[in-house]
């Protein structure tokens, strides 16, 4: 039976070969830093984020040591069993007070939080109202719940608020609003003061995604919610350990406190899968204490600005904003694939972009800022973005 399906699993793989959107992955035989050694060169790392430099700092690396020698390396168990130690609870702790929210569950990753988050909250009466460009965990959450589902178009509000009444229409009991607080493609920044005035309007339930905001967006780093001066009026958020607080593994869900009692007791990924590691949960915790300090969000403000008008002198197609996801548009795949390669020979190490990671047509650059480069780095990149540029024929 296998050979059959080989065959069609392959022609499947040829196409996707065909058309140059196959995604290679490429080996990293160092630290995540501002510098990496791929393929036996040090290139400056463009494409991870790592926005504040936490994911090799040495306090965070070894508050992770002694995490792994205080409470070992993993904890083989579900949170309800024999999972759940003090620090998981400290963590928990630490995230609600820093996002101002009533509680806060631990995840594996942010995938798994948006994954075990509508199905436990909604039903067949209700109604989920997300946005177009969501995650693509938010889409697969609102897939598994059994809510009636409404679409609006990226960060449009009118758009929004014609779901909102198609839901009370249609007889919604309650009804959620789904955005990313950031939409990673783009480096938009959700209207979120918005939909929660829109929220209060309707009488609907508000959901955000931060996992490209929480540590660095808005004054002391809070994420989306205080960018936008909503804390206090968004009942659920997800994020992640993953990206600025550290670049490990983990993800969270911080809410109201029922929400999240709920939760603990129905959330199918938090039930079934095993506790994050103790070295994680340790090295995120002082990850936070740094967060707080503030010392690296001037930097990651300043490298961005800077890195932004760099690119628009150079003639560059850029998306507006003032997030550190700074997309270089080339629209065509292959285009994108050539300007990747340039910029590696040149010493800059990026990523392209293509379907189905964004859609037909609107292939790029995701450039990410980090506090980790230094100004000279940031200026190094440029000029190397500008010998790509002409060398690629982009």
């Amino acid at each position: 039976m296998y050979g059959d399906f080989q065959a069609h699993i392959q022609a499947e793989l040829d196409e996707i070969e065909a058309q140059n959107l196959t995604k290679n992955e490429r080996f990293i035989a160092s630290q995540q830093d501002a510098k990496v050694e791929v393929d036996g060169r040090e290139l400056i790392n463009l494409c991870a984020n790592n926005y504040l430099g936490l994911a090799n700092h040495p306090e965070v690396m070894a508050a992770a040591r002694e995490g792994l020698d205080e409470r070992g390396f993993g904890m083989a168990s579900v949170r309800f069993i024999c999972g759940t130690q003090d620090i998981h609870k400290q963590l928990e702790a630490e995230l609600s007070d820093f996002l101002g929210m009533e509680d806060t569950i631990l995840y594996p990753s942010c995938f798994d939080a948006n994954g075990g988050l509508f199905e436990v909250l909604l039903g067949a009466e209700d109604a989920v109202i997300s946005d177009e460009l969501n995650h693509a965990s938010i889409i697969d959450g609102v897939r598994l719940c059994k809510a009636q589902r409404y679409r609006y178009k990226n960060n449009d509000l009118a758009d929004l608020e014609a779901q909102l009444k198609a839901a009370d229409e249609a007889g919604a009991r309650f009804k959620l609003i789904t955005t990313d607080g950031v939409f990673s493609m783009d480096g938009h920044i959700a209207q979120l003061d918005k939909i929660c005035d829109l929220a209060e309007q309707y009488g609907a339930l508000v959901h955000f995604d931060d996992c490209h905001a929480t540590g660095f967006l808005g004054e002391t780093g809070r994420g989306t919610h205080e960018y936008r001066g909503c804390m206090g009026r968004v009942d659920i958020t997800t994020g992640t350990l993953g990206k600025a607080l550290g670049g490990a593994s983990g993800g969270y869900t911080s809410a109201k406190k029922e929400i999240v009692a709920l939760l603990r007791q129905r959330s199918r990924p938090y039930l079934f899968s095993n506790t994050v590691a103790p070295p994680v949960v340790a090295g995120s915790l002082k990850s936070m204490e740094l967060v707080r300090e503030g010392t690296a969000l001037e930097r990651l403000r300043r490298n961005t600005a800077r890195f932004r008008q760099g690119l628009e002198e150079l003639g560059f197609d850029l998306i507006p904003g003032e997030h550190p996801i700074i997309p270089i548009m080339f629209y065509d795949a292959d285009k994108a694939k050539r300007f990747a390669a340039a910029a590696m020979d040149e010493g800059v190490y990026v990523t392209a972009f293509s379907y189905p990671v964004v859609p037909k047509g609107k292939a790029r650059i995701r450039t990410q800022m980090s506090s980790a480069l230094s100004e000279q780095d940031v200026d190094t990149a440029l000029a190397a973005f500008g010998r790509a540029k002409q060398a690629s024929g982009t």
